[in-house]
């Protein structure tokens, strides 16, 4: 406390009790792919060695994510588009190319061992390397298409809570074998993740002809650019595929009639315009509250802005100020996301509530040193099935 000494007035600063909370980033993509050793790297600007020949830019080290934010910038670290870096490169400029502006991409060298291991059978030591990059809220690994590569990537995902996978389907497998097209079932840790298919025709600067990449990349971008135009919690469908000249295979309604029940998110031609048709997660049954990805993301953006903006909370005085605190900071933001659009109803308190009382917080809770919130949202849910019922009726 400052010492007054003498009469007069005292004006002080006196800082908020809780600062607002700010929603976090929800579009930051994690990339993993195989660049070889030996790919070509471009020039840097101005530098030249004694010969007097152009310094080329010094290939990214295997293992160690960097933080990439332009297609200009991957070249410096990974090469322009050739055949050692080819699927990661389309990837990632596909990301870019439909409104991506953030992404950490881990380099994998291609086996050294004599006969060469398939790189990235099991992915789990380079999702490991993913854990410590807080703001990384997508994973893909593009081309990723076995049983234990999807497995490895969504259970990366469940553990970390606070990202979803995108998937590529098995785009050789025939649309009527949906076993084949996703080689993981569905289950609670496969609502973190979302599977798309059919695999995408792009255009190949290095062949000059169009060629077949998986998706996921471009995915991602368009995560992002939804996000950015509509929000997180908007499904990402009914969006168009940017930079795709057309699809591996022509996907018919009766068709994806059998994949969507499944959670086989289609991706389909629509005269010529290339779009995304499908907006569901892999959850079972049982997790039915996560069938679609924009709730799966939402619900992880709730629960990560929260927890960053009510940090102030920890330590302090458990009593009656702290819980008002942490209802009004907690409720001021989810009234700001009602008045988004992201939560479901005519007034804040049919879209969600904030209980911070004697009630959750009883003696025997206090004595353990906590303090418990309980909070109610109710999120929308995407208008997957729009429907119109017309009638005939007689003139008067």
């Amino acid at each position: 406390m400052p010492q007054y000494l003498s009469p007069g007035v005292y004006v002080e600063y006196v800082p908020p009790a809780s600062l607002p909370i700010a929603g976090v980033a929800t579009s930051v993509a994690g990339f993993i792919g195989v660049v070889a050793d030996d790919v070509t790297m471009p020039p840097q600007p101005g530098q030249f060695d004694l010969a007097n020949e152009p310094i080329p830019y010094t290939l990214a080290l295997a293992g160690e994510p960097i933080l990439i934010t332009s297609w200009e910038e991957f070249k410096t670290k990974f090469g322009d588009f050739q055949e050692g870096n080819k699927i990661l490169a389309h990837a990632v400029y596909g990301f870019f190319f439909n409104g991506g502006t953030r992404c950490h991409v881990l380099r994998v060298a291609p086996s050294q061992e004599d006969p060469p291991v398939p790189p990235l059978n099991n992915p789990s030591d380079e999702l490991e390397k993913f854990e410590p990059v807080d703001e990384i809220t997508i994973v893909a690994v593009p081309g990723a298409i076995s049983q234990a590569q999807h497995t490895a990537i969504i259970a990366h995902c469940a553990k970390m809570g606070d990202r979803v996978a995108i998937l590529d389907g098995v785009q050789t497998e025939d649309p009527g074998n949906v076993s084949g097209i996703r080689p993981v079932g569905p289950s609670q840790q496969a609502s973190y993740a979302a599977i798309y298919y059919p695999w995408i025709k792009v255009f190949d600067p290095v062949t000059e002809v169009p060629d077949i990449i998986p998706p996921s990349g471009h995915i991602a971008g368009i995560y992002a650019r939804n996000d950015a135009t509509r929000g997180v919690f908007k499904a990402p469908a009914n969006e168009v595929v940017v930079n795709a000249l057309d699809i591996s295979r022509p996907i018919s309604k009766a068709q994806q009639d059998g994949l969507n029940p499944e959670g086989i998110n289609v991706i389909r031609s629509f005269k010529g315009t290339i779009k995304v048709w499908g907006a569901r997660t892999m959850a079972d049954d049982a997790n039915a509250d996560f069938r679609y990805i924009s709730t799966r993301r939402y619900f992880n953006y709730l629960v990560e802005s929260i927890n960053d903006g009510t940090q102030f909370a920890v330590f302090e005085p458990n009593d009656l100020g702290l819980w008002q605190r942490i209802k009004r900071t907690v409720g001021d933001f989810l009234l700001n996301e009602w008045r988004s659009g992201a939560l479901f109803g005519e007034t804040p308190d049919k879209a969600f509530f904030v209980k911070c009382d004697a009630d959750t917080n009883p003696p025997e809770v206090r004595e353990l040193g906590q303090v418990v919130t309980l909070i109610g949202v109710a999120i929308v849910k995407p208008a997957e099935f729009v429907i119109f019922r017309i009638q005939q009726t007689a003139g008067e």
